[in-house]
């Protein structure tokens, strides 16, 4: 093996399970240091089991490899710290964060409690900040490091039953652009992945959010049809070229990733435009421009109106 990553070390949260699993033990078999983060909690953030970090671990030395396991939780700045701490302690260094964790608290918005939403954005979108933010610390200072964090389709184009999730996930996807300036300078690269996978999470998305999708009209989660063959660990090896020196030059960019595909995605970009050449827009005429070239075509990604 060419091992990429020799000498490297990385912090892979939410690495006891899934996607993250199958990034830290490819990292390790590429020649990195890996600090394995995860508490164990379930997929709704309740819970505790330290032996899930563990067990991963115990398999990446078993291989030949080099891990610690890291109890420490992302949603705390004080828990950010300490697995930061984590990698300097026991290896002398970090180079590669990834930020994994998240939990899944679905519920159609109407239904969601102010809970289910704080708890989805404190793991995802606070949980991912926590981390880097105390790695950039030490990046800026050594002039390098690799972040690769983790959005979503359903942040970046919608789906039903996750306004939180799709909130905090959009908010990674924003996140990964404004560090990718801000860090661009000290030879730090910042990507995310929008990932498709079967995972523990999609498993558990509760019934009665795929019953109200397909009760309203409202399409399923994007590839959800191909999620059952789609294995995390295929996730795993782009994260590892990002993590690399061949992506040196790479930054500030998310990627769809799933299977055999890798796709690039789009920046968002003004479309189409309307213009007034007085300056200021009468109510009257920019309703009918609006309507006729601004908005003309565009799809309502909503099911049907329901009747009354």
């Amino acid at each position: 093996m060419a091992e990429m990553l020799n000498g490297k070390v990385a912090i892979v949260t939410g690495s006891g399970r899934g996607i993250g699993r199958g990034v830290a033990k490819l990292m390790a078999a590429e020649g990195a240091s890996v600090v394995v983060v995860d508490p164990g909690v379930n997929v709704d953030g309740s819970g505790e089991d330290q032996s899930v970090a563990e067990q991963v671990v115990a398999e990446i030395k078993a291989a030949g490899g080099n891990a610690v396991a890291c109890m420490e939780s992302v949603t705390e700045m004080e828990g950010g710290e300490k697995i930061v701490q984590a990698a300097v302690d026991n290896f002398g260094k970090l180079d590669i964060v990834v930020t994994c964790a998240g939990i899944l608290r679905d519920r159609m918005i109407f239904n969601m409690s102010e809970e289910e939403w704080d708890d989805v954005i404190a793991v995802h979108l606070k949980g991912t900040f926590t981390v880097v933010k105390n790695a950039s610390i030490l990046f800026r200072q050594q002039r390098s490091g690799r972040i690769i964090t983790f959005s979503s389709e359903s942040g970046l184009m919608g789906n039903s039953g996750q306004a939180n999730y799709g909130a905090a996930k959009s908010g990674i996807a924003g996140f990964t652009k404004v560090v990718a300036k801000d860090m661009g300078r000290y030879g730090v690269t910042v990507n995310s992945i929008a990932p498709r996978a079967s995972t523990r999470m999609i498993a558990d998305i509760p019934g009665s959010a795929a019953e109200i999708r397909a009760r309203s009209g409202v399409a399923p989660i994007a590839g959800e049809e191909d999620l059952a063959s789609l294995d995390p660990d295929h996730i795993a090896p782009f994260v590892a070229y990002l993590a690399s020196d061949f992506a040196d030059n790479v930054n500030g960019q998310i990627f769809l990733v799933y299977g055999d595909t890798i796709s690039l995605v789009s920046q968002p970009r003004p479309e189409r435009a309307i213009y007034e050449p007085s300056g200021t827009w009468d109510i009257e005429k920019l309703s009918v421009m609006a309507r006729d070239v601004l908005t003309k075509d565009i799809a309502n990604p909503a099911p049907a109106r329901e009747p009354s």
